[in-house]
């Protein structure tokens, strides 16, 4: 850049500021790992647990392959004593279940790995699942 050149030197100071601006604009912005703690949640690159999260929700209708499951039978009605016991398997059919809700929350625990977003400008964070290793 020659210095005597002012729309130069202007051109270059503009760069400069926006940059910086953006690079503040995303900071604070996005993924990031975390870890459930019993009253909260801290995430790896903010130094004090998050006590106000909020935590992803899935509405929807829950699919349920065709199955087979075993288990104990009791009620039956039997005609020489009134009742009988044992053990039976169940073939369940292919179905769906309608307004089923998946509630993350309910599942977490201290020590637990989550991958958090942060939203509202980063002032609110919600937790979006469980992380496990892949070699788990």
């Amino acid at each position: 850049m020659n210095k005597e050149d002012p729309y130069g030197h202007f051109a270059e100071v503009m760069r400069g500021a926006m940059s910086t601006h953006s690079r503040q604009a995303v900071s604070g912005m996005g993924a990031v790992l975390g870890t459930m703690t019993s009253s909260g949640v801290k995430l790896d690159d903010f130094k004090h647990e998050v006590q106000g999260y909020l935590v992803a929700e899935l509405p929807g209708t829950l699919g349920l392959p065709e199955r087979e499951a075993a288990g104990a039978i009791s009620g039956i009605p039997d005609v020489a004593n009134g009742g009988t016991t044992g053990t039976g398997r169940f073939l369940l059919q292919k179905g769906e279940v309608e307004e089923a809700v998946w509630s993350l929350g309910k599942g977490l625990k201290a020590g637990d790995r989550v991958l958090a977003m942060r939203v509202n400008g980063g002032n609110d964070i919600v937790v979006l699942c469980k992380v496990v290793s892949a070699n788990a």
